[in-house]
């Protein structure tokens, strides 16, 4: 880029031509892609068939000239994926080059279900539901470009956003020398109506509400653990949203009248099983969602730091993950070591951090991971909540195998003998030694 800049900055003004400017540019964003330089032959590209991906689509095919590979996930975002494909059929990929995945059970077993395992949130409040889904996207361009021979991945993520570095994180974590298309850094498509007036002329379908600009006056992006809203209207953070904005949670003064009572059953830190029904890990997600959105439950509206540097202004419903959290720290309290919890507990932000920035693959997530993992063989046992008017509440917990909760130790009663209150005085004196050596040096070294 630099030899670029270069030219054009030695050139005398009025004498680079535009077509020469648009292939200095050309040659110039070449070199940023992958470790050759080399234009991409083949790329995958993660397709949802909406304006921006479609656009991006026809723009690689032009712009490089290469063959492209269209990917489409169903992680459980609610809207139907297999129109992608006749979208796709229509710009001129090739059948056997479409991929369709179903991959809800792989996102809740292999990606939402770990994170859990850590009870993890990002800045105190988020529970990370775009920033989980992004491993799992990548992991599947990868293996589709090695089964396809494709040399390229692309993507549709802007050059402000967490996103970008979340996929290419994982991307060069599993397939070091893949060159990564990001069009959003290269091109001057930069707004609605170009993206529009590029569609016009290349004959791209386009749906109705978005040319004459209905829809939501923000974005958003849904998967199986959450929605998530931000941008247009939203970027005032001052702005209380309209409560139409909401999709899958009632309002909680809306919600029912009569709480609702519900028994989780753990295995190994995972719920198995809903009101003593066994379940896969995207149906356990998923009626979490039904009955917490029911109940108003899992909103929330933050204001977070981005890892490109900016703040940003993010609304979220997360009810299905909200109430895991709540019933994985109740399991744990009796089911877990006092000093493993606290030593979890101190590690969390820092696994959170991780997820959040796109480092899922990193040999450090990799190895903290193995330690959540195994801090959760006695986390079995059931955990009983109370949901009412977007509040969770534990009200029971129990562990027939792992329980560490001792009530003839813990009785407030008379336990037989089986503590001795009066080691307490000891206890406390040895742990207020260093209290009262410094406030004797503060007092001028004498003794009170």
């Amino acid at each position: 880029m630099s030899e670029a800049i270069g030219k054009v900055a030695n050139s005398k003004p009025g004498k680079l031509a535009k077509s020469n400017t648009r292939k200095v540019a050309k040659k110039a964003a070449g070199k940023s892609n992958g470790a050759t330089g080399d234009k991409p032959k083949r790329v995958v590209l993660a397709y949802s068939g909406g304006l921006d991906t479609s656009v991006i689509l026809k723009w690689l095919q032009d712009e490089y000239q290469c063959e492209v590979v269209t990917f489409t996930a169903d992680i459980g975002q609610g809207e139907e994926v297999e129109p992608a494909r006749k979208k796709a059929l229509a710009m001129g990929i090739k059948k056997e080059h479409i991929f369709i995945e179903d991959l809800r059970e792989e996102f809740v077993r292999d990606f939402v279900f770990p994170m859990f395992r850590a009870n993890t949130v990002y800045e105190g409040e988020y529970l990370l539901g775009t920033s989980i889904a992004r491993p799992l996207i990548a992991k599947q361009l990868i293996s589709i470009a090695r089964k396809t021979g494709a040399d390229a991945i692309s993507h549709g993520a802007t050059g402000k956003g967490n996103d970008q570095v979340r996929f290419e994180l994982g991307a060069y974590a599993l397939m070091p020398n893949v060159k990564i298309m990001a069009p959003w850094r290269e091109w001057d498509l930069l707004s609605r109506e170009k993206l529009l007036a590029y569609a016009d002329k290349h004959n791209i379908p386009v749906d109705f509400k978005k040319r004459k600009g209905g829809g939501a006056p923000y974005s958003m992006d849904a998967n199986l653990l959450h929605i998530s809203y931000e941008g247009g209207i939203l970027e005032d953070p001052n702005y209380e949203p309209e409560e139409s904005m909401w999709r899958i949670t009632a309002s909680p003064e809306k919600a029912p009248n009569k709480p609702e009572y519900i028994e989780l059953t753990y295995a190994k830190g995972d719920i198995v099983a809903i009101n003593g029904k066994r379940l896969s890990p995207a149906k356990v997600l998923t009626e979490l969602n039904r009955i917490g959105g029911k109940h108003g439950i899992g909103r929330l509206d933050m204001v977070e730091n981005r890892y490109v540097g900016m703040k940003s202004r993010g609304c979220y419903e997360t009810p299905g993950g909200t109430i895991m959290l709540r019933a994985h720290r109740a399991i744990e309290s009796i089911a877990m070591d006092r000093e493993v919890l606290a030593l979890k507990d101190d590690l969390m932000p820092r696994y959170g951090r991780m997820i959040y920035n796109g480092y899922w693959f990193s040999p450090e997530r990799v190895l903290l991971q193995s330690l959540i993992d195994q801090s959760q063989a006695t986390v079995n046992g059931t955990v009983k909540l109370k949901l009412y008017k977007g509040t969770v509440m534990c009200v029971g917990r129990e562990s027939k195998t792992d329980s560490l909760f001792d009530q003839t130790i813990s009785t407030f009663d008379d336990d037989g003998g089986a503590y001795n209150q009066a080691d307490a005085g000891g206890f406390i004196k040895l742990n207020a030694l260093r209290l009262r050596i410094a406030a004797n040096k503060a007092a001028g070294g004498k003794k009170k």
